[in-house]
């Protein structure tokens, strides 16, 4: 008896800065994120690019993906992608973008990743402040005038 349905496994799931893909299919992760370092809050970051791999499974799935603020309450961004999968020896590749993420305080962060309301894997994402030693200017401000 072949199954109809098997809930999948999340292979990995990567925070990066940028995800590309080949001609020949294959992707490129830029920026595997550990934590996220900034000289000043609060901060947008641009673009934050998810990357979740899915293995061993059978049927139509939702992947639900969601961005949270260190009250581990606040969903600061989620997304939402259907897949299938026709055969467990099969895998499927879905990539989500968070685009002018908001960091107001520093604090871990977390990325849920969940198939079918059923939560997969949490993980956090630290968001550290490290502000500039004395004498540097953060970048993109003009130094101070002189004193007169």
């Amino acid at each position: 008896m072949t199954p109809t349905r098997i809930l999948p496994d999340l292979q990995c799931s990567l925070l990066c800065e940028e995800i590309r893909q080949e001609i020949t299919g294959n992707f490129i992760l830029v920026g595997v994120i550990n934590f996220i370092r900034v000289p000043q809050l609060p901060v947008v970051a641009f673009k934050l690019s998810l990357f979740n791999r899915w293995t061993a499974g059978v049927g139509q799935f939702t992947e639900m993906v969601r961005f949270m603020a260190p009250d581990q309450t606040t969903v600061l961004r989620q997304g939402e992608v259907k897949f299938s999968l026709q055969d467990a020896t099969l895998h499927a590749t879905n990539f989500t973008i968070f685009s002018q993420v908001e960091f107001k305080v520093a604090g871990a962060y977390y990325i849920e990743v969940s198939v079918d309301e059923v939560l997969k894997l949490r993980y956090p994402v630290p968001v550290i402040l490290v502000p500039p030693q004395q004498g540097q200017q953060p970048q993109g401000q003009p130094p101070p005038a002189p004193a007169s």
